[in-house]
């Protein structure tokens, strides 16, 4: 589990605690940034698991997004034209890598690269 939290933290912590740093240790190990240190502009690599998908169908270009959630906080993944797309479901973990931008308010990658990567 990484040497952040102590066993006496470990035995105590709530669930999603452990699952949050179980998350930044995977990030870690694949050489990602973290969500909570990135910036418009920046090209950067992310991981983490999918919290949600949603399919909005606009009148001018339909998008597809994915929130990533790493542990420390998250991104949208955000396709332009799709409706879904195989293998990005809640639950999943994933990498992407591709230039952050805005989405409604929030930090997003744009048709990102993205690796599916085994669930643990």
């Amino acid at each position: 589990m990484g040497t952040r939290l102590s066993l006496f933290r470990r035995l105590t912590a709530a669930a999603e605690t452990l699952d949050a740093v179980q998350l930044q240790d995977d990030v870690e190990s694949v050489d990602a940034q973290f969500c909570r240190v990135l910036h418009r502009g920046d090209v950067a690599k992310v991981a983490g698991r999918v919290r949600a998908v949603v399919y909005n169908p606009r009148e001018t270009v339909p998008t597809f997004t994915a929130e990533l959630f790493d542990g420390s906080a998250s991104i949208d993944l955000v396709w332009l034209g799709r409706r879904r797309i195989a293998g990005i479901t809640p639950g999943r973990t994933i990498s992407a890598r591709g230039r952050i931008g805005d989405h409604d308010g929030r930090l997003a990658i744009y048709n990102p690269r993205y690796e599916l990567r085994a669930s643990e």
